[in-house]
């Protein structure tokens, strides 16, 4: 491998790395002009003191064939990789037009996804497990490529990080962890970061990993490392990380300060070790340019960053109206059974095997379908509840495989693998119980943003399984309910289904749907008697279409999961003992919502109880009940009664299951007082 320095690189080379990096410091140094004069560009990190490392990460990219997760000091990177002056400037002051996100991610977010050069989130590190899941489809499609992923020195301490590294070289894939080290993590000194001088030696010990150092401020180190980091990865098919060594020259970013722990010292050496400064003297030291065709050079740029600015600040600002844009990709309708129902008749199928039977279906369906999660393929197990048993025996191991126990990993390296293709859809179990799923809820964020936040560009086909509830005995960790917390966030689709029927068909819209699916299982029900029902080969069901269980006239009960079956017993019971005739409606469908059902029934009966497993405090329960307050407050006969848990975890012991969630008992009482009313 020729091994570049001021000698050897041809002339024209030079020149378009003199220009490429005039260029970008002149943009760094506008960008909080912008800011002043009201303009825009609120955030702004400096990249000043990392020239050499991000035009060699820009200039090592291939496009048609890599994919650049860059973070959000990589200005230079993004230029170096083809991006023009006018693009950054549109991202810098949010207009319509930006290549981003048209305004909607914050500025200082790089990307342009038509040529792979990805939209990344503000929380730093996270790109790390996306570039894992997309270099993971480059190996299973015999791509020809790298995902080269771009962070600083401190941003190494967080967990993901580690995740992200530890999956690349236990899977061997051919991903790039570039770690741009210029000493602090905003004012947090590096000696509070690591005990090592060099963050990189805690990877030191990682099988299939290669390590290479290099000066990130010298243009030809950085080259150098970076040209043997890619030629290695596409070699090898295993990861590589480039520790390259920096100074910040600016503070972190324009709200930060940082000569409040800064001394006068320090911020000498770092403007004298002045990598564009440096870089100018040695082209005239070693006579490979004159100060006359330098100076003609920063007069292009000049030239060429005066028309840029010009146009971006002539383009269009982000229409207000559009602001519902993009939350929720268009889903997948059923041809066959619109509504969600059937009445075929015939030998009854129980709600986990409805739901191993649907996965089996769909991976038959879709050749471009997979699977992984925690112990979900281990011989004949298939996960804890057998869901997936028999998967990995007819799909294979590249399709269908276990991951390391490590939520927020399975959920990102899936959001980094459908970037690959949008062919490619992925099911995840994302935790062996719900109560496991929170470590992974910041990439359960990034899923739910990345439609909106990339202005449709790009949205992750993902259906996220959760063994979800309680009725089992299993205590804390084992009982909890999590979508009060996660319909908070806009961006997913949440479905839950009571019956066998319903869990196959609301699978199925799940995964040929374009988006994200958190699809909750209700682990209680997986082979009781009660939930298991006749379920069509190619049954669906629509998102956002409530089910009625029971017809009723007198009261409306609202429920979902679990519960559904005791609200079904405590109507039957109710109307046996001619107290009332109750409508039961399945709501299968938290986000969308099946409002136009729920209302038509309050018009009908003028009573609403809201049952629901988990607690009644902020549970979703609050969510129906305020809906059908503001808006069907003219029906209603009484108020709105919600029945749950109580605000408390689910306890271990029998006794305290039993007083903590809901049962029949505590049903009937509230229904028959709603009914008296």
């Amino acid at each position: 491998m020729k091994t570049l320095d001021i000698y050897n690189t041809d002339k024209d080379t030079l020149q378009k790395w003199y220009h490429l990096l005039t260029l970008g410091r002149a943009i760094d140094e506008k960008a909080p002009m912008y800011q002043r004069q009201s303009l825009g560009w609120s955030f702004h990190a400096p990249y000043a003191g990392h020239d050499g490392i991000q035009l060699a990460i820009g200039q090592t990219f291939v496009r048609g064939q890599d994919f650049l997760f860059p973070y959000y000091r990589d200005m230079l990177t993004a230029l170096s990789a083809g991006m023009t002056a006018e693009e950054i400037i549109l991202n810098g002051i949010s207009k319509a037009t930006d290549l981003t996100s048209g305004g909607r991610h914050m500025s200082n977010h790089f990307s342009k996804i038509e040529w792979h050069i990805e939209n990344i989130s503000s929380a730093v590190g996270t790109q790390a497990m996306h570039a894992v899941g997309v270099a993971r489809a480059m190996a299973y499609y015999n791509h020809t490529g790298v995902a080269i992923t771009s962070i600083g020195e401190a941003t190494v301490s967080e967990g993901y990080v580690y995740e992200a590294i530890n999956g690349a070289s236990t899977e061997k894939l051919p991903v790039i962890f570039v770690i741009q080290d210029n000493g602090y993590g905003i004012s947090v000194p590096k000696k509070d970061q690591t005990a090592n001088r060099k963050v990189a030696e805690n990877f030191s010990g990682f099988k299939n990993l290669k390590i290479i150092y290099c000066n990130g401020k010298d243009v030809f180190d950085s080259m150098n490392a970076m040209t043997e980091a890619r030629a290695h990865a596409i070699e090898t098919g295993c990861p590589v990380i480039v520790h390259a060594n920096c100074v910040r020259i600016g503070s972190h970013s324009n709200s930060d300060n940082q000569s409040l722990y800064r001394d006068e010292y320090e911020l000498s050496y770092v403007k004298a070790a002045d990598p564009l400064l440096k870089f100018r003297r040695m082209l005239l030291r070693y006579n490979r340019f004159t100060e006359e065709e330098l100076l003609a050079i920063e007069a292009e740029v000049k030239k060429e960053l005066s028309i840029a600015n010009r146009n971006a600040i002539m383009a269009p600002d982000p229409d207000p109206a559009t602001v519902l844009d993009f939350v929720l990709p268009e889903p997948y309708l059923p041809a066959k059974y619109t509504d969600g129902t059937h009445n075929e008749t015939g030998e009854k199928t129980n709600l986990v095997t409805a739901i191993n039977e649907t996965l089996k279906s769909e991976f038959r369906y879709n050749p471009d379908t997979f699977l992984w999660g925690q112990d979900v393929a281990n011989k004949d197990k298939g996960g804890v509840f057998n869901v997936t048993k028999g998967l990995q025996q007819e799909f294979g191991s590249k399709r269908v495989f276990n991951a390391p126990i490590a939520e927020d990993f399975i959920v990102g390296s899936a959001n980094g693998m459908c970037r690959f293709d949008p062919k490619i859809h992925i099911v995840i179990e994302g935790a062996e119980f719900a109560d496991y799923f929170w470590p992974a809820v910041e990439q359960y964020v990034e899923c739910t943003h990345e439609y909106w936040r990339s202005n449709g560009q790009f949205t992750p086909n993902i259906t996220l399984r959760l063994a979800s509830g309680g009725y089992i005995g299993g205590g804390l960790y084992h009982s909890q309910n999590v979508e009060g917390a996660l319909s908070t966030l806009p961006g997913a689709r949440i479905v839950y289904p009571s019956f066998a029927d319903d869990a196959a068909g609301l699978l199925r819209t799940a995964i040929r749907s374009k988006g994200f699916t958190l699809f909750l299982e209700p682990k209680a029900l997986y082979n009781a008697v009660d939930a298991a029902t006749v379920v069509p080969d190619d049954f669906e069901v629509p998102f956002g279409k409530a089910r009625i269980r029971r017809t009723g006239d007198d009261a409306t009960l609202i429920t979902y999961g679990n519960t559904t079956h005791l609200c079904l017993k405590v109507a039957e019971r109710l109307s046996k003992e001619n107290i009332g005739n109750i409508e039961v409606i399945d709501i299968r469908s938290l986000i969308p919502l099946d409002k136009e059902t729920l209302f038509e029934s309050v018009k009908k009966t003028g009573k609403v109880i809201v049952v629901h497993e988990d607690k009644v405090f902020s549970g979703f329960g609050a969510e129906l009940a305020a809906t059908i307050g503001t808006e069907m407050f003219r029906y209603l006969d009484a108020p709105i009664q919600r029945v749950g848990s109580t605000f408390t975890p689910v306890g271990f012991h029998p006794v305290f299951e039993q007083a903590i969630l809901p049962n029949e008992e505590r049903i009937y009482k509230a229904a028959k007082e709603l009914l008296e009313y």
